[in-house]
């Protein structure tokens, strides 16, 4: 499938609201590639590390305000590879309850502890590091920046001051808010003061960036550590040249692309306020992502039929991504769309008779 604001499927041209392609440059090729071949061969500690990596996680670490990164294979690699190599037995994690997949299975994998925290909820947290910190000799705290399901955003300053205050490191996954929110893009924690920026932050190249892969950003310390200790980066062969090539010149066009950013924003925005106005039951889009709640496995699957036979791609999710009994079309808005697909979207949802009394998320 070529990916883009529209997409081919079965012969039929669909607009494509179901990408995490947020800028819009999943189809565009890498600039200025130089010739290399691009496989390692080996993993990074035998003969699989290239100056073509180094230079490729000293750009990604500057662009998030970082001392190091190291690249993984995907950002699901680069979680459960990260938690249990700075957490184990007699350690405690805390942990959103809607955290990513990736993350959770990170938690688990470490045999670390896990509290497991109401999702958003700063004061619940608060409670739980009281009761629980002092049971575990290393805490760490683990959250999303936003969302992937339902669009919003962790409180990362409040997140940051009760990490300091308990004596815990904290690690934020920025998937699907890097390239996209904070200045230049540059994630979330970045706007943070210097002194309570996350010990841990994970990037993804996937998504904004267009490409494949994800980093893991800190101090040159954490860097050191999991080149020796996180089991999916030791164990696995290192990521491609082409790829660790091309990521200096995207990092640099991630970086400066304010209008895909700023579009995306606003047609995000623009899909939301129209859905609600329609009578739809949708959250408020902190990012590119609108959620629109149904409610029911059944229900979800017949609307995203509907959908597509009338022009548009927006795919059900259901349990286990999210918890029962709400199901929803996860929409985005990137910055290969315009006003024109906004606005075709909406007609066929108007075609799309909303439910009578729509299924609380």
């Amino acid at each position: 499938m070529a990916h883009g604001a529209h997409v081919e499927v079965g012969g039929r041209r669909l607009l494509n609201l179901s990408s995490n392609d947020y800028l819009g440059f999943a189809a565009h090729p890498p600039d200025g590639l130089p010739e290399v071949s691009p496989g390692v061969a080996a993993s990074r500690l035998i003969t699989g590390s290239d100056p073509e990596h180094a230079h490729a996680e000293e750009a990604l670490a500057a662009y998030v305000g970082c001392d190091a990164a190291r690249l993984f294979s995907s950002g699901y690699a680069a979680n459960v590879g990260t938690i249990p190599a700075l957490v184990g037995r007699g350690d405690v994690i805390f942990s959103d309850a809607l955290n990513h997949a990736s993350l959770i299975d990170g938690c688990r994998l470490s045999r670390a502890r896990i509290v497991r925290v109401p999702h958003g909820d700063v004061g619940a947290l608060g409670e739980a590091l009281e009761e629980h910190r002092a049971q575990g000799r290393h805490a760490l705290i683990v959250t999303d920046a936003l969302f992937s399901m339902d669009g919003d955003v962790a409180d990362l300053p409040a997140i940051a001051a009760l990490a300091r205050r308990h004596d815990a490191w904290w690690m934020v996954d920025e998937a699907h808010s890097l390239g996209l929110l904070g200045h230049e893009g540059r994630g979330l924690a970045h706007g943070l003061p210097r002194a309570l920026r996350p010990d841990v932050r994970i990037g993804t190249l996937g998504k904004s960036f267009g490409l494949h892969g994800a980093f893991v950003a800190g101090s040159a310390a954490l860097a050191d550590w999991l080149t020796q200790r996180a089991r999916s980066f030791v164990f696995s062969t290192g990521v491609s040249r082409t790829l660790a090539a091309a990521l200096p010149r995207r990092t640099e066009r991630v970086r400066a692309a304010e209008h895909e950013r700023r579009r995306a924003l606003s047609l995000a925005q623009r899909l939301a306020a129209g859905l609600k106005d329609q009578g739809w039951r949708v959250g408020a889009p902190a990012g590119a992502i609108v959620p629109l709640h149904v409610g029911s496995d059944d229900a979800v699957l017949a609307l995203g039929a509907r959908l597509e036979r009338a022009g548009v791609l927006g795919q059900p999710i259901r349990p286990p991504t999210v918890p029962p009994g709400t199901a929803r079309i996860r929409l985005t808005c990137t910055g290969a769309h315009d006003a024109a697909d906004i606005d075709g979207a909406l007609r066929a949802f108007a075609s799309l008779r909303p439910p009578q009394r729509a299924e609380a998320p």
